[in-house]
């Protein structure tokens, strides 16, 4: 073999050589490359658990804190329900207090009409001044009553109402449309606003 021969298969021969020395570089880059990827990815799959536990830990506390405010919410409402209702008796029971003080008080005029009414008729031998007196303090006192809201019930000549009369018996009648009627008042009957506050004692045709 000349010696340019010899020279020119040397140079063939490294010049495989570097290119098999290169791909075998090249692959293991790749494969350093693949490794890196793989590397990564296995990272990121154990961090996924990492960050959801650390999520829903966020998660419960934020619902343990809505739940804290919502009870707190809670315990001061039924505070104030509680207040107000005993603020709602403590009136209700003022007002049932001086409905019967004001009442009470606008009979003390009448009491005193009362006692000079029979001071008078002590001394007084006029019988019909005594009566027209005590008739004076009785429509006197009628008036106190209805502006109170009591008022008597009309009964004689009235269809019997078993919810606003009571019989205490009857009585034959020969008139057709006197029957089941009241034909006369034994005891007076009251409302008060327009409520029974005494059924009248009635005697009804039969």
């Amino acid at each position: 073999m000349s010696k340019n021969k010899k020279n020119n298969f040397r140079s063939d021969t490294d010049n495989e050589e570097q290119q098999v020395n290169d791909e075998i570089l090249e692959q293991d880059g790749s494969k350093a490359e693949e490794s890196s990827e793989t590397g990564d990815v296995i990272d990121d799959v154990i961090d996924e658990p990492e960050n959801e536990i650390e999520a829903l830990k966020n998660l419960l506390q934020k619902k343990e804190e809505e739940i804290e405010k919502e009870k707190k919410d809670y315990l001061f409402l039924m505070a104030d329900f509680d207040n107000f209702r005993k603020r709602t008796l403590k009136e209700k029971s003022e007002i049932i207090r001086n409905g019967s003080e004001n009442v009470l008080k606008g009979l003390l005029p009448i009491v005193d009409d009362f006692e000079r009414g029979l001071e008078a008729s002590k001394t007084s031998d006029d019988s019909s001044a005594v009566k027209e007196g005590m008739e004076l303090i009785y429509n006197k006192f009628i008036k106190f009553l209805e502006q109170n809201g009591v008022k008597v019930m009309e009964t004689n000549g009235q269809e019997f109402d078993p919810d606003r009369h009571e019989a205490i018996t009857t009585l034959p009648v020969d008139d057709e449309e006197k029957k089941n009627k009241i034909v006369d008042t034994v005891s007076k009957g009251y409302t008060l606003n327009d409520k029974v506050l005494r059924h009248a004692k009635v005697v009804v045709g039969n």
